[in-house]
């Protein structure tokens, strides 16, 4: 096509230009004593590859795998015992991709395949509703050796509820912890659900039989999923990312337990927390954020109504959270992520 239209008079440049090759490729055609295929990445579309299986072979693939004695093993399996018996078919990595496409790459076994779903969203429309609980290493002068934070907090106001310092992890400081914060916060008669991940002190007999005599329900993460205990994580980042957090490590119990004490102060009563439209959780635990939240936009307003010019849209949106999910679904989880930061 190129030496055509170079026949008729059009220059090489612009001819190769529009054919999608250069000059130097068509001088190397030239000088070619053969004709060669075109190497160019796109002209691969549309070429039968040479070592593409024939659709008999795609199916004494799918039919062997679906034999009685194949029935429940997997291709990485089938294929040594294929060899064994003398005879090939194809490669481990071939029958996977056969059987994809098949959409026969699935469990195959007798035994139930591992089921790892994300936790049914739990949701908190007030305080004392719905809690979570962690621990947390806080180091010591002594290396290897640590001071533990017990820390429970209220999702939904994201107030700290509870917490409590000890030398160990136990289920008996934990059912302690625990049961101080439920008296001081008077939740009795309220339907509480604390949620918590997989550690020994969660599941503990003395923790799980204070919550039962309690009434209070108990939730826990998936193993080994951090995120679904994402407002504790959250919590302890803020508490150690602190610019008061000591430089060094505690020197005694009382020393820790009077840092956490302060900190528990200023996180629920000076702190303006950027997930609760930055109101003190304290505030928000005593219903105050709807009044404050509601005149912030009246004062926007105000501001927008005397420099409309300055404004190309709605003023900010101080609307209260109504509503906060613990293990939103995939749709929620980005718009509930951003939430949670402290």
């Amino acid at each position: 096509m190129i030496e055509s239209a170079c026949s008729a008079g059009a220059r090489l440049a612009p001819a190769c230009e529009i054919a999608g090759i250069s000059e130097r490729t068509v001088q190397r055609y030239r000088q070619s004593a053969e004709i060669k295929p075109d190497g160019r990445k796109d002209a691969a579309i549309g070429r039968v590859p040479a070592n593409k299986l024939s659709e008999q072979e795609r199916m004494d693939i799918v039919k062997t795998a679906n034999q009685q004695k194949f029935a429940d093993l997997p291709p990485s399996q089938i294929v040594p015992i294929l060899a064994d018996a003398g005879e090939y078919l194809a490669s481990e990595s071939t029958f996977y991709r056969v059987l994809r496409e098949q959409d026969q790459l699935t469990h195959r076994g007798k035994s139930k395949p591992a089921v790892n779903n994300r936790p049914e969203p739990i949701l908190a429309t007030g305080p004392n509703q719905l809690w979570s609980w962690d621990i947390t290493y806080l180091p010591t002068t002594v290396r290897g050796i640590y001071f533990y934070l017990y820390l429970i907090l209220d999702i939904y106001s994201r107030k700290i509820a509870g917490w409590e310092v000890y030398t160990e992890e136990s289920a008996e400081y934990a059912a302690k912890t625990f049961r101080k914060a439920y008296l001081r916060e008077g939740v009795a008669g309220n339907s509480l659900i604390l949620h918590s991940d997989n550690g020994s002190p969660m599941k503990g007999a003395t923790m799980l039989g204070t919550l039962q005599k309690l009434g209070v329900i108990p939730s826990f993460s998936r193993p080994s999923v951090s995120n679904d205990n994402a407002y504790s994580e959250a919590i302890f980042r803020t508490l150690k990312y602190n610019p008061g957090y000591p430089d060094k490590p505690f020197e005694t119990l009382e020393d820790a337990r009077q840092w956490v004490a302060k900190f528990s102060d200023w996180y629920n009563n000076t702190h303006r927390h950027s997930g609760l439209k930055f109101v003190t959780p304290a505030q928000r635990h005593r219903g105050e954020d709807e009044i404050i939240l509601a005149k912030r936009s009246a004062v926007y307003e105000l501001a927008k109504a005397r420099r409309p010019e300055r404004w190309s849209g709605d003023s900010r949106n101080w609307e209260q959270i109504k509503t906060v999910t613990l293990n939103p679904q995939k749709s929620d989880h980005k718009r509930e992520s951003s939430k949670i930061a402290a």
